[in-house]
C-alpha cells in the first residue's frame, strides 16, 4: 500500500531573542524569533517532512492558523506522487481559489505556503536519501525548469532560455560540487551588528569575528545618522581598510533620506546598502542604485513573490538580491528567483537572519552554485549565530564557511525539547517569565 500524507501538524515556536535585542534593528527593536513549524505525517514507515516559516513574534499564531488551512489541502496526497512532480505539488497547494483571494501570492497565505511545501522538500530529500541542495543539484535542466510557474515571468526569462542556460552548467557541475565539498561557500556575519547592542559590545563582537576569520561584516543602520557614523567609524576601524562591510536599514528610510544616509556613509568603504527603503519600491531602488554606485542595493528580504524580484530585475533595481527561503512560496519560487537573477547577472545572498534560515538558505545558495551561476565571485551567504542548537542538522561552519550539508532533507528538522519548552504560550521557557 502507497504511503500517503494522513495529517499536518504545525506548531507556534517563538524563541525570547528580544531579552537580548538579538536581531534588533531600525524597524524590528525587541523582535523574538519565531517560526510556524509544519510536519507532514505519513503513514507506514515513511519518514515525515518538516518545514517552517519565520516570523518575529506576535502575529506567528495567523501564520500558524494559515499553513493549517494550506496543509489541508496535502492530506490525502501519495508521498510518491509528491516526489516525482514537485512543481505540481507546490502548484497543487496554491491551488485553492478561496485562500488565493487573502493574497494572491503574498503575506501570510503565501509564507504558510512557504511552510508547508519546504515540509514536501524536506520530505523528497529524505526519500531520495539527499540533502536538498544535492536533490536539486542532480536535476536535470528541463527537471528544475519544471519546478516553476512561469505565467508571470516569460517575459522576463522564457522557460526554453532558462532551460539552456541550465545546460551550460552540467558537463563541470561535478568540479563545483567536488569544489563544494572540499571548501564549502562564502559567507558574512551579521551577528556583531544589531542596532541594540552598545558601542562596547559592537567593537568586542568586531574583534571577536576578525579572531575568528570573518572577512565582512555587516551592520544594522538607519536610526539616527550620528548615531551611524559613530558606529561605522568603530567597526571599521576594528576591521581595517581591506576587509568588507555592509548595512543594512531594514526598510527605515524614505529615498531622498537613504541617498542623503549613502553619501554621508560613503566615507566607511560600504560595498552593499541593503533594503534602504520600502521593499515594494522598485523605482526607488532603481533610482537610489543610481545615485549611490558604487556601492552596491542589495534588496529581496521582503519581496514577496518572483514578480517583484523579476520588476526590480528589469529596473535595474537591484545588485545583490536576497531571496527569502520564507516570504518565497518555498524551494520552487526561490528557484524561480535564483534563474531570474543569473539571466540577469545578479548575484544571490540570500538573507538568513531569523532562526532557521541559516539551514535552508545553504541549500538554495549551494544549488545555485553547482546547477545555475556556476561561481561563488561576489556571492555570500548571511550568517547569524543564533539558535542553530535547535536543529536536528544545525549549520557547520569552518571560519567564515558553511560546509555542505550532508544529511538527507531540508536541514528542518527541530528537537522535540525544544518544540516542548518553546511552543508559544504554553511551553516551559514561556510558562516561566517569557
Amino acid at each position: 500500500m502507497r504511503a500517503v500524507v494522513v495529517d499536518v501538524d504545525v506548531v507556534d515556536l517563538r524563541f525570547p531573542t528580544s531579552r537580548l535585542l538579538d536581531g534588533s534593528d531600525a524597524v524590528n527593536e525587541a523582535p523574538d524569533y519565531s517560526a510556524s513549524y509544519v510536519v507532514l505525517r505519513t503513514s507506514g514507515d515513511t519518514p515525515d517532512g518538516h518545514g517552517f516559516a519565520f516570523t518575529i513574534g506576535r502575529g506567528n499564531d495567523l501564520l500558524v492558523q494559515a499553513a493549517l488551512a494550506v496543509g489541508r489541502r496535502a492530506i490525502g496526497m501519495a508521498v510518491d506522487d509528491i516526489v516525482a512532480d514537485l512543481g505540481g505539488f507546490a502548484r497543487h497547494l496554491q491551488a485553492d481559489s478561496q485562500l488565493r483571494w487573502l493574497g494572491p501570492s503574498k503575506g501570510v497565505i503565501h509564507m504558510a505556503a512557504a511552510a508547508v511545501i519546504n515540509a514536501g522538500w524536506d520530505l523528497a530529500g529524505k526519500i531520495a536519501g539527499k540533502p536538498v541542495w544535492k536533490l536539486l543539484a542532480d536535476m536535470s535542466p528541463q527537471e528544475i525548469v519544471d519546478l516553476v510557474d512561469w505565467r508571470y515571468l516569460r517575459d522576463a526569462l522564457a522557460p526554453e532560455a532558462a532551460r539552456e542556460m541550465l545546460e551550460r552548467q552540467v558537463a563541470s557541475r561535478p568540479d563545483r560540487e567536488a569544489l563544494l565539498l572540499s571548501e564549502g561557500y562564502p559567507a558574512y556575519t551579521t551577528s556583531a551588528g544589531w542596532l541594540g547592542y552598545d558601542d562596547a559590545k559592537l567593537e568586542r563582537l568586531c574583534r571577536e569575528a576578525i579572531e575568528e576569520g570573518w572577512d565582512t561584516i555587516k551592520l544594522k543602520v538607519g536610526r539616527d545618522i550620528d548615531e551611524d557614523v559613530r558606529r561605522c567609524r568603530i567597526a571599521r576601524t576594528v576591521i581595517g581598510p581591506d576587509r568588507t562591510l555592509m548595512i543594512d536599514a531594514n526598510q527605515a528610510l524614505g529615498v531622498e533620506e537613504a541617498k542623503e544616509w549613502m553619501s554621508v556613509l560613503a566615507e566607511f568603504d560600504v560595498w552593499c546598502f541593503e533594503e534602504p527603503t520600502s521593499p515594494d519600491d522598485v523605482l526607488g531602488h532603481a533610482e537610489i542604485a543610481r545615485a549611490i554606485a558604487p556601492t552596491q542595493v542589495a534588496t529581496g528580504e521582503h519581496a514577496h513573490n518572483a514578480v517583484m524580484f523579476k520588476q526590480f530585475l528589469q529596473a535595474g533595481a537591484m545588485g545583490v538580491c536576497q531571496l527569502d527561503a520564507c516570504r518565497l512560496a518555498g524551494v520552487n519560487e526561490a528557484v524561480a528567483v535564483i534563474l531570474l537573477a543569473a539571466a540577469y547577472d545578479v548575484p544571490v545572498c540570500p538573507h538568513a537572519g531569523g532562526v532557521g534560515l541559516c539551514e535552508l538558505v545553504q541549500h538554495l545558495s549551494m544549488f545555485d552554485y553547482v546547477a545555475v551561476s556556476g561561481t561563488r565571485e561576489g556571492r555570500l551567504l548571511e550568517y547569524v549565530d543564533h539558535l542553530h542548537e535547535h536543529f536536528i542538522d544545525p549549520v557547520q561552519m569552518r571560519g567564515s564557511r558553511y560546509l555542505a550539508p550532508r544529511a538527507p532533507g531540508y536541514s528542518a528538522r527541530i528537537h522535540d525539547r525544544t518544540l516542548a519548552d518553546f511552543a508559544f504560550p504554553h511551553g516551559s521557557e514561556w510558562r516561566n517569565g517569557g
